[in-house]
């Protein structure tokens, strides 16, 4: 690894942790970070382009590749990208019929986006390490972090959206009075206990979209480190780097439960979030 090379451990580290970053430099002046320390000190309007970019361009690769499915569906015998987009669209309706039990035609599909693009992110990980990130520096471009879901700006970004619904169906479905009682009034129906049922509530209610995105990014965010530590151990001399060999495909192919995993958690969460959001005291 060259750049595991020319860099001390920790700042081979510190430089693949670091996302490449649009803000205010520390002079007042807008643009792109090009150091770890300019953009930790960008502060909170700085922008993630390389998360943001990768995001954007894994989402459309997905509407890219279930479009083309669409458009070349045969009622024979289908194709290998017709099947897999079938089976997965399968599997994804007969998780929400088990899980959702109200009407809306919004939840399947919504569950199937968040899966499909979720695990896109995530399959990012097995990308060895150094691979982007030194194409990049061919280009000037010093910093370069593949795995969206390894910013809790994206997890964070997602599972907010969720939250939004989730305000939204529990208004909807039970009315602003009904909502504002089920926060009042349960577990503890005794009127004098209302601020504190309405606390713990609150508190379970803030703590679905936390839940959510902070899962997200740990998990994927500890995968991300043990494969530079793993890139680390090429640089050490032919013993370690032959460990770091079978380290690496070993770590891979479990990694590959783990985002499938993921992704399948944060599509299945939000429709239970959602049905509990459609349940109403008639239903």
């Amino acid at each position: 690894m060259a750049s595991a090379e020319a860099q001390t451990g920790t700042e081979y580290i510190r430089h693949h942790l670091t996302n490449l970053t649009y803000g205010q430099h520390p002079d007042g002046t807008w643009g792109i970070a090009q150091t770890a320390e300019e953009a930790g000190a960008m502060g909170f309007w700085s922008v993630h382009v390389d998360s943001m970019a990768w995001s954007i361009g894994l989402g459309l690769v997905f509407l890219g590749l279930f479009r083309r499915a669409a458009r070349h569906a045969t009622a024979g015998v289908p194709g290998g990208l017709q099947n897999f987009v079938e089976i997965i669209v399968e599997f994804i309706d007969e998780t929400v019929e088990s899980i959702f039990s109200h009407k809306n035609d919004l939840i399947a599909p919504l569950a199937l986006t968040i899966f499909v693009w979720v695990f896109l992110m995530n399959l990012m990980d097995l990308v060895p390490v150094d691979w982007v990130p030194e194409l990049a520096k061919l280009f000037g471009v010093h910093y370069m972090k593949i795995v969206p879901s390894t910013d809790p700006n994206i997890t964070m970004a997602m599972a907010l959206s969720v939250f939004v619904l989730i305000l939204y169906y529990s208004v909807k479905c039970k009315g602003l009075g009904g909502f504002l009682a089920e926060l009042s009034f349960h577990p503890f129906p005794w009127k004098p206990l209302a601020p504190v049922n309405f606390m713990l509530e609150f508190v379970t209610l803030v703590a679905k979209p936390l839940s959510l995105g902070l899962r997200l990014f740990g998990n994927l965010y500890a995968g991300e480190m043990i494969f530079v530590l793993i890139a680390l151990m090429f640089s050490a001399g032919f013993v370690f780097a032959l460990a770091g060999g079978v380290f690496q495909f070993v770590w891979a192919a479990f990694h590959l439960i783990v985002i499938t995993l993921q992704a399948f958690v944060f599509a299945v969460l939000t429709v239970v979030y959602l049905a509990q959001a459609h349940e109403t005291e008639e239903h």
